[in-house]
Formats: structure tokens, sequence, C-alpha cells
């Protein structure tokens, strides 16, 4: 008989209650089988956000009420509140944080600090937050081997698909030259809204009501989205701590239907691309419109889908294309780095 698997339950603190993190809780009960079949097992011990403050119970809050309240519990009932998220964390128990509050491009905080609290703390800390790796990358890297514990990010980039651990588990020493690819749903949504005759207005207005662009799309329009996913691709696959200043950026807001359908039918749409390069030790990336042939994987890329195309020294072309994503995918990257960590690979 195949030896039995001993099972261990993990403490999980959810910083930030939004909708990541809720379809990561779904997903959990979901494959609760398939994760008690590698001796895993879990209970949620913290949830933190701005309107609801630091909530914590080391025994396990009531994962259905955090469900249909939005995260309001009574959970601090015997036991002071907690005031940070170093408190937090404690109070809580933590195993793992899953951390997914809001991008700040600027400079990745409060973000950066959440990890580097949770892996100084001796919890493993997953994060859906670019700012992350863009700000913080081999910081909290080091920290993370310094203390035996992951920092793990597969949700950052591509929703779910795994990027990052296909480099680090199944392509070791391939040395990567370059990339290009689409990263931003919310502009690629647009474009193709606007290959169907919607105005610029008209295609944005569409990507807000199916809940791909944000009430402020600044981010995604001007670029600064792709910006920080180039970024963090080049820190973390190629090595170099790329600064987001250096990468040249322009967004899809100058662009009109007309145009954008006069080169559709040209055979040569438009595109936000991205790309970064090798040149000597040093990385040249950019993010801006292209028009791309209608023969490049690119061009054929149309709604919320993605696409990468990386350029290394044994795979001149690998490719992979991400079609028509929704919130599970990102909840996965992130359950399938909670399994990296404690299983292992």
């Amino acid at each position: 008989m195949p030896k039995e698997i001993p099972t261990r339950i993990y403490n999980l603190c959810l910083l930030g209650f939004g909708n990541v993190n809720r379809t990561l809780v779904r997903l959990l009960q979901k494959k609760a089988g398939a994760l008690q079949e590698r001796g895993v097992a879990w209970r949620i011990t913290g949830v933190a956000t701005r309107r609801l403050g630091w909530i914590a119970s080391a025994s396990g809050l009531d994962v259905e009420a955090l469900l249909s309240s939005g995260g309001q519990t009574g959970s601090r009932a015997g036991a002071p509140a907690p005031h940070d998220v170093r408190d937090w964390l404690k109070a809580a128990r933590a195993d793992v944080l899953f951390e997914a509050t809001s991008l700040n491009v600027e400079n990745g905080q409060p973000a950066v600090d959440h990890v580097r609290a949770a892996l100084e703390l001796g919890a493993h800390a997953i994060t859906a937050n670019k700012g992350t790796i863009v700000h913080a990358y081999e910081e909290l890297r080091s920290l993370a081997v310094a203390k035996g514990k992951g920092f793990l990010f597969e949700s950052t980039v591509m929703d779910g698909v795994p990027i990052f651990a296909m480099f680090r588990e199944s392509l070791p020493v391939v040395h990567l030259h370059g990339f290009r690819g689409v990263l931003n749903s919310t502009t690629n949504v647009i474009l193709s809204g606007m290959e169907e005759g919607l105005s610029f207005e008209q295609s944005l207005k569409r990507a807000q009501e199916i809940g791909v662009a944000e009430t402020d799309p600044t981010h995604d329009i001007d670029g600064w989205d792709a910006t920080v996913k180039v970024a963090a691709l080049v820190r973390v696959l190629m090595g170099v701590p790329i600064r987001i200043d250096e990468i040249e950026r322009e967004g899809i807001g100058k662009l009109r239907g007309e145009v954008v359908r006069t080169a559709r039918a040209s055979g040569t749409p438009y595109k936000l691309v991205c790309r970064a390069q090798r040149e000597g030790a040093r990385v040249r990336a950019s993010v801006k419109p292209e028009q791309v042939p209608s023969s490049d994987p690119l061009a054929g890329v149309m709604g919320t889908s993605s696409i990468v195309c990386f350029e290394t020294d044994i795979f001149p072309g690998l490719t992979i294309t991400e079609n028509d994503p929704g919130l599970e995918a990102t909840a996965y990257g992130m359950l399938a780095d909670f399994v990296r960590a404690v299983v292992g690979r």
C-alpha cells in the first residue's frame, strides 16, 4: 500500500479581501481534496482590509461568514484587535500570507512592508502585487532564502500562468535573451472594441462594464501596468535590476477608432507591445503601441487574452498564450504558489 502522507494544517492570512482573495478562498474550498492528498489542510486565521482593519483568530475564522459578509466577522471578541501588520500576523499565528493589495507604482508600498514582515516573522509570502518585485525583489528574495521561506508571485504577470515557475523549475540554466508580448488586458480589450467599430470612450466603458478596467483606468491606458510587468520579468527572469523609469513607455490614449480599424484592415493591427532585449550587460525595454503584421502571433490575441514570446539560447521562440482568463486563473496562481511553498517542488 502507498505510504499515507501526514496532513498539516496551515494558518492562512489574507491581506486584502477583494475579488482575488475571495476567489482564492473559494478555490481553496474547491481543491480541498486535492490538497489533502498532498498532506495540506488549511484554515483562515487572519483577514485585513482598509475598511475592516486587522481581524485575527488563531483558532480559525468562519469561512462562509467571511465570504457572505465580505470579511466582517465577530472574530475580535475576547482579544484586543491588532493594530498593524506584524501584530496581526502574530495574533493569527500565520504560516502563509496572501498579499493582494493595490499596486503602488511609485514605491510598491505598503505591499513591500507586508511581505517583509511576513518573511521576518517566519511565514511564507505569496503576492499578486507587482510592486513587491519591481521595488524590492532582490531584498525580499534574499530575506526569504535566509529565513527558509517562500517569496512567490506567480499571479503578478499573466494571471496564474506559471511563467516564473517555468523558468525556475523546468528551464534550468536556460539564458533568456529577450521577450515581447501583449500583457495588459484593459488596453487589449479597448483596441479590440475599437476594431469592432466602437470609439475609444465606448470601448473603455465596455471594458469597465465587464470588470476588466478599473474605474480609474489611467495605469492601464498610460502603459504603467504593462511597464511594471516588463520590469518584473526583466528583474526575475533576466537578472537585471531595471527601474521602471528606464523603460520607454507610451500608452494607447492617442489612438482613435478610425486609425485602429484602418490598421487592422491593412493587416497590421495595433497592439500595446511589451519588449525587452539584452544589450551586453544591460536590457533595453519598452511599452508602446505598435503595428504588427497579421502573421505575428501577437496580432491574433484579442480581448482579455495575453501572450508572451521568449527568445532564449536554447529555444529561439517559446510562446505562451493565455485565452480569456477569469479571476480564478489569478487565484490559481496564488494557490499553486501555496502548494510550492509548503509541499516543495
